[in-house]
């Protein structure tokens, strides 16, 4: 077994792999990057190196750094977590070379299954069954349009070597595929250094289940049972479960005989998960999406049904032990997923805006507070920064109960005392979510949020409002400010200026609130937080950040909102910071409202700026330009 492991990620996979090999009594090794110094899973290693700046491809990604502090600290493995190396074919073969033990599959696995094309075409050849698609590579654009038409609209584009549902683009006719194929091909090359594309036809009501295989080096596979992952937006997973509803047990069975098919043909070893795509209307028949070539992000629902430490168990193949010992009596089945403990349900919680088309957010953490009976995977605390270079993973929280009711249950309460003050989060739109009467009855496919969108921003509670303004307004010290607050006066035409406060939303709505008496300025259900002229405060799941006006101030913005149309706003901002990848239109072109006009990336997705009004467009960025939240990107001059 090893004595000393290094960790080669971040955030809450860094910390939920480092709790695992302290229980082994292994030895931990983090690094990290400049804005990481002080982050938990730096403090949980038993030793840690500073790895380079804040981007990515130079720390995390950076094979050569990585590589250069393991042999410095004398680690005998690395274990990658997900996301950053763990499915680099470049990172297994330089560790390959050094001598190092990656814990994880080996070069064939990575090679085969990390390009989807690859992948589909080898797997098939396997009797695994597959959508019906092809591979773009190589193809001129005429070709491509010709080849979908052959299969039909709507379509799935999806670049090769992704992952993460990063640059998938859903086409519904010939007209839309042009744009849609560059989009594509613009994150690829972002995201993973390869424009490369594969285009399959598209399920209208589909359901996500993955298959959790394991193998060892003397070529066992199992199938650990499956997840349902099917409540997706953008392609990006929002809740997963196990195990699903959604097949038979005779389907069940097949499923994972074709997982492990899948993983066999590649000699896989360690913990990888087969995904497949299933008709909601015909469950029998499923279809292979792709094969994720290390631990998943939504593991912990698996743990929780199975009793099985997953990470455990990929150190222990890693270091060659058998799995027929490891897990004697599902080894003997060769295929077990029946036999689980009741259920599971994770929520993902995100620094994001739910009504802001679930647009990141960046800042730092000013309270924080998990609800209780659940187990949370989280790497953020009270003062953490939520930065633009990497994902707003806040925390994982899983829910496990005899049935799947009370798994839903019991996490939705969780959700519901959970407080995060300092950045917005999607925790009221995951009770939402929950709440959902198909999400209930388990009658789920991956359009569902879809049709739940766009969302309304949710009005605050009373309690919300005079908190917030309790919050904010003058408390009596007891000294010169507190004896000016007692003097009543009297005013002309007035009441007492310090009677009513006034708090703008986000969204840009007022609010006029009449200062609660000293008793009255705390609730017990409200949680609140001030930072920066800003008041924070939350309730059930529910937060919102206020800033706070004065009355003048409260004036003009009504005159200027009124003689702009209401939020018809000329001037189009960076919805956050990053970075401008293309431009729609060029300077004084005539738009219309609604048109995209300059897209930006930040964390790996692209976030098009669209013209609230119709009108002549002057751009104020450049392709490459850096830009900030809030920035101005174009104004619309109205006709």
């Amino acid at each position: 077994m090893f004595k000393k492991v290094l960790v080669a990620n971040r955030g809450e996979i860094a910390r939920r792999v480092m709790r695992t090999l302290k229980e082994m009594g292994i030895r931990s090794v983090a690094v990290y990057s400049d804005s990481d110094s002080d982050a938990p899973h730096v403090r949980d290693a038993d030793e840690a190196v500073w790895i380079g700046p804040d981007p990515a491809a130079h720390s995390y990604l950076d094979i050569e750094k990585v590589i250069a502090v393991a042999v410095k600290t004398g680690a005998e493995a690395i274990h990658p977590g997900y996301g950053f190396l763990a499915e680099s074919l470049e990172f297994a073969h330089a560790l390959k070379e050094t001598g190092i033990a990656l814990i994880g599959p080996d070069e064939m696995a990575l090679e085969v299954m990390g390009d989807k094309a690859r992948s589909r075409d080898h797997v098939s050849a396997h009797g695994v069954p597959v959508m019906p698609g092809f591979n773009a590579r190589g193809m001129s654009e005429s070709e491509i349009t010709a080849a979908c038409e052959n299969i039909g609209f709507p379509l799935l584009i999806k670049p090769s070597a992704g992952g993460g549902g990063k640059g998938m683009e859903v086409v519904e006719d010939a007209a839309a595929l042009k744009n849609a194929l560059a989009s594509a091909r613009r994150v690829a090359i972002s995201a993973f250094g390869d424009d490369t594309l594969v285009i399959e036809r598209l399920i209208t009501k589909p359901r996500h289940i993955e298959v959790q295989v394991f193998g060892d080096k003397h070529g066992t596979v199992v199938a650990l049972g499956e997840r349902e992952c099917t409540l997706q937006r953008r392609h990006q997973k929002v809740i997963e479960e196990a195990p699903t509803l959604a097949i038979s047990d005779e389907t069940r069975t097949k499923l994972f005989e074709a997982a492990i098919d899948a993983a066999k043909s590649v000699n896989y070893v360690g913990a990888g998960t087969v995904e497949f795509l299933i008709d909601a209307d015909l469950p029998d028949e499923f279809f292979f999406i792709e094969m994720n070539t290390r631990l998943q992000v939504e593991h912990p629902v698996t743990e929780a049904v199975t009793g099985i430490d997953l990470v455990k168990l990929q150190v222990q193949v890693a270091a060659g032990e058998k799995l027929s010992e490891l897990l004697a009596e599902r080894v003997a089945q060769e295929i077990d997923g029946h036999k689980v403990d009741g259920f599971a349900i994770e929520a993902r919680i995100y620094a994001e805006s739910p009504a802001n088309d679930f647009m990141p957010s960046v800042g730092t953490i000013l309270m924080l507070r998990f609800g209780d009976g659940v187990r949370v995977d989280s790497a953020v605390e009270e003062g953490s920064t939520v930065s633009p270079f990497y994902d707003p993973m806040i925390a994982k929280m899983i829910a496990h109960g005899e049935t799947r009711a009370e798994a839903l249950e019991k996490i939705d309460r969780a959700l519901s005392e959970t407080v995060v003050l300092g950045v917005e989060t999607n925790i009221a739109f995951l009770r939402y979510l929950i709440a959902n009467e198909q999400v209930q009855k388990a009658e789920l496919d991956t359009g569902l949020i879809g049709r739940l969108l766009p969302l309304k921003e949710r009005n605050p509670s009373e309690a919300m409002l005079r908190t917030a303004a309790g919050a904010v307004a003058p408390q009596d010290s007891g000294g010169v400010a507190g004896l000016w607050s007692e003097l009543r006066g009297w005013r002309i035409g007035s009441v007492r200026a310090d009677t009513r406060v006034y708090l703008r939303s986000d969204a840009g709505e007022m609010f006029e609130v009449d200062v609660p008496t000293e008793a009255a300025r705390r609730y017990s259900s409200v949680a609140v937080a001030l930072q920066d002229g800003n008041v924070w405060v939350s309730e059930e799941g529910h937060s919102q950040r206020f800033e706070t006006v004065s009355r003048r101030q409260k004036t003009m913005g009504e005159i200027v909102a009124k003689e702009r149309g209401g939020s018809n706003d000329p001037e189009c901002l960076a919805p956050m910071p990053g970075t401008v990848v293309v431009l729609h239109v060029a300077d004084g072109d005539m738009v219309s409202a609604g048109d995209p006009l300059v897209s930006v990336e930040a964390m790996k997705m692209e976030h098009p700026v669209r013209a609230a009004i119709d009108g002549t467009v002057r751009l104020k960025v450049e392709v490459g330009n850096q830009v900030q939240k809030g920035a101005v990107v174009a104004i619309v001059e109205g006709v």
